[in-house]
């Protein structure tokens, strides 16, 4: 039998060498320093100008994103259908389970950096044949082998590092797919929206054409007017027939849309209607500087844990070069024939290049062309969510100009068609030119709808474009997931 104290022993030395080898540990490579803020302090300056002050829709320079962007535009109904399409969306499902894969891989990381600890058996029988007298025997063997890797340049502890920013990498891809999700749901809501009030204003237009053609036709039959005015007013309402089906398509497209994006088949699940009327154009927008937004963006986050991944690599190639020092012991109880005893051993190795034909050295070098082509890759990342949110901020602006446009066209046309209705009452005018007046305010309603969804559009854009508050998304599935304590959620 194993003596307890003589494996407490062989405990406390193999512990002390393995702290002693801690402690004299070297880490190579670089150690991972985030890139520093971007000096820039505005997107378009024009934009921000013209932006900035009292209007129709400005925006709050310095401000950040709180809570649900989407709440901004007070739609209850919208706030329901994100809500749904964040519970069943596959993409997200299919984005956390990747997200827990990188999790583990950075657990079995870790095992490295602790001993391995093994139990072994071994049995057999074996005849003796230079003896006296030949004898045959039963043998075995059992006990715990326990291996080492002192790690003595950091090489497994790189490699972790390597894993946590590929986990991290995950969480922003998640926290990316969450605000690309609000933001599809946001714009799908409005586009059916904008199709319903379109549509409304169409067949209004529609039934004033109906009514003139048949004004037109009777006044053809009492000799009054001409064919040719039969043919333009029939010419008219076959035109304006042709927007409807259009709108239609953009309503049904949409909703299908809505139906996958909340994880359902169009036949499955249909989402209610939307009405125009029941958004609100945020009055400000908060805007954050450039030099915060880095911290705001999913993907720029994607592109800097890709950054440090790339730079932990640097670490794992550098290490490769070197030694490594590895300590090994166990401990067994054998037997053979009638006799046994307890065997212990302990060694430590030392393994490292001699020659590789300069295959370690061009791996270091090519993780270090790795980092270089990562750090460029995040600072193209960072430049194209500045020239993504300019555009957005120039969107706005000019979609602003336009509504104001539409908006004079339509007082306008509204003013044609009360002097129009007072002119007839009176007997100055005829109900052609009644007609005519409120045909061309049904088409100027139709513009100021589409600058309005242009609007409601473009800002939808900039709160995607701004980061939407959606980092920290990942956490967030985690904390439910583990509240309803369900691991396939």
């Amino acid at each position: 039998m194993t003596s307890p104290a003589r494996f407490n022993r062989f405990n406390n030395s193999f512990g002390a060498m393995a702290a002693l080898a801690f402690l004299s540990a070297c880490t190579v490579g670089p150690d991972y320093q985030g890139p520093p803020p971007s000096p820039s302090q505005h997107y378009d300056r024009q934009a921000e100008q013209h932006l900035g002050g009292a209007g129709q829709q400005r925006i709050a320079l310095g401000h950040t994103i709180k809570g649900d962007w989407w709440a901004a535009f007070q739609s209850p109904t919208l706030d329901r259908v994100v809500r749904r399409a964040i519970d069943g969306n596959l993409e997200l499902v299919a984005a956390d389970a990747t997200l827990r894969q990188a999790a583990s891989s950075v657990a079995a990381a870790q095992g490295a950096l602790y001993p391995q600890v093994d139990l072994g058996a071994q049995a057999g029988r074996q005849r003796v044949h230079n003896a006296k007298e030949p004898s045959i025997s039963n043998v075995y063997a059992i006990g715990p082998r326990v291996g080492f890797d002192l790690d003595v340049f950091a090489g497994n502890q790189r490699r972790v590092e390597q894993q946590q920013a590929f986990s991290d990498l995950h969480k922003h891809r998640y926290d990316a797919a969450y605000l690309a999700l609000t933001g599809n749901v946001a714009s799908q809501a409005l586009l059916v929206a904008s199709a319903n009030a379109q549509m409304r204003a169409v067949h209004t237009l529609l039934a004033n054409d109906m009514r003139n053609l048949e004004l037109v036709r009777m006044a053809h039959a009492n000799g009054s007017t001409t064919q040719i005015d039969v043919s333009l007013a029939e010419t008219r309402l076959a035109q304006d027939r042709t927007l409807l089906p259009a709108l239609a398509q953009q309503r049904d497209a949409a909703r299908h849309a809505l139906s996958i994006l909340a994880g359902k088949g169009p036949g499955d699940w249909i989402a209610p209607d939307f009405d125009l009327d029941e958004f609100v154009l945020p009055a400000s927008v908060p805007v954050s500087l450039p030099s915060e937004m880095a911290h705001d963006r999913p993907d720029v986050l994607q592109a800097e844990a890709q950054l440090h991944m790339a730079s932990a690599a640097i670490g794992v190639a550098t290490a490769n070069l070197y030694p490594r020092v590895t300590l090994s012991a166990s401990l067994a109880q054998a037997a053979s024939g009638n006799g046994g005893a307890a065997l212990w051993g302990f060694a430590a190795g030392l393994a490292g290049p001699l020659f590789d034909g300069g295959t370690l050295e061009a791996e270091r070098q090519a993780a270090v062309d790795g980092y270089k082509a990562a750090l460029a890759g995040y600072r193209q990342t960072v430049i194209s969510s500045f020239g993504q949110v300019a555009d957005t901020l120039q969107a706005i602006n000019h979609d602003a100009e336009e509504y104001q446009a539409q908006e004079q066209a339509l007082r306008a046309a509204q003013t044609s068609v009360q002097l129009n209705r007072q002119a007839y009452a009176q007997g100055e005018t005829s109900i052609l030119q009644v007609l005519e007046a409120e045909r061309a305010y049904q088409q100027a309603l139709l513009g100021q709808l589409r600058a309005k969804t242009a609007q409601y559009l473009d800002t939808v854009q900039l709160y995607v474009a701004l980061g939407g508050n959606a980092v920290g998304a990942s956490e967030q599935r985690l904390a439910a997931r583990e509240h309803s304590g369900s691991f396939y959620q």
